[in-house]
């Protein structure tokens, strides 16, 4: 292992919300990708829209966005989430040079977080116990490899902050290959029957890739979304890069894995697409 000197976030959730244990975490993760079905990319891949559970309850429907990955690389990535617990401002970002998985180190892109700062307030956080980021990174670390993260917490996801936060991502990514990942579950503590009709309002809003009426739904109330902020952003930047294009992969809800279907958590999967494959 390469000694590193610098700043790390350490994991938080590790062997809790995904196995603590390299090689079990890598099995469990390869076991999700491998019955996730394959789907032809059509465009280039410029993002992905993942949910954010415990990997027992929703890896297997993000998996059937990571597994786009497979076989390409991406530079950069950055990973768009919500704030569940420390307030942090408009927009957070962990001060530190790595974080920590079982998987190792992945290291913080110090010039994407200057480049942004100079745009939006982005406050520096010491200590975020925030899941809906860390957890995305095992599945990237397994499927990419090598890549450096740009990590942005949302603590405010109204529509002007969703549009603050994609033209300064558009500004930093002009020139680099970078994938863009918004972390959201959808909605929470429903029946089941009420969680569908619900979910499906931001289905439709993704595949019709129409950020801003999804941020309008969201804020009415039609539909819900922990990481609403987050995903408008994302399709935002998107779209503004080029993209054309967003397809819902899979959708399932905690009923679906658990069998209790009284209070149920929304997770979807999705790709954002710009011409060309």
């Amino acid at each position: 292992m390469m000694e590193h000197h610098g700043r790390i976030r350490r994991s938080v959730i590790a062997g809790t919300w995904y196995p603590g244990d390299a090689k079990t975490l890598r099995d469990e993760i390869s076991r999700y990708l491998v019955m996730a079905r394959p789907t032809g990319l059509p465009g280039e891949l410029m993002g992905l829209i993942v949910p954010h559970a415990g990997y027992e309850f929703s890896g297997a429907v993000a998996a059937h966005a990571y597994k786009l990955l497979e076989g390409l690389s991406y530079e950069h990535v950055i990973v768009v989430s919500p704030v569940h617990r420390v307030y942090m401002g408009a927009f957070g970002v962990a001060d530190a040079d790595y974080y920590e998985t079982p998987l190792g180190l992945v290291e913080i892109d110090s010039e994407m977080v200057d480049a942004l700062s100079a745009t939006i307030p982005l406050s520096r956080v010491e200590r975020d116990g925030e899941h809906s980021l860390e957890i995305q990174l095992p599945f990237l670390q397994h499927v990419l490899g090598e890549f450096s993260l740009l990590p942005i917490m949302m603590g405010d996801q109204g529509l002007k902050s969703c549009r603050a936060l994609a033209d300064g991502l558009v500004r930093v990514i002009e020139g680099r290959r970078v994938l863009l990942v918004a972390s959201t579950d959808l909605s929470h503590y429903h029946s089941y029957s009420t969680a569908v009709s619900l979910d499906a309002v931001v289905q439709r809003y993704v595949e019709e890739f129409d950020p801003e009426g999804l941020a309008t739904s969201l804020a009415a109330g039609e539909c819900e979304a922990c990481g609403g902020g987050p995903t408008v952003s994302v399709m935002l930047a998107a779209r503004s890069l080029g993209a054309t294009a967003a397809r819902v992969l899979q959708y399932a809800n905690s009923g679906d894995v658990l069998g209790d279907r009284s209070q149920v958590v929304g997770y979807l999967a999705a790709g954002i697409f710009g011409p060309g494959a």
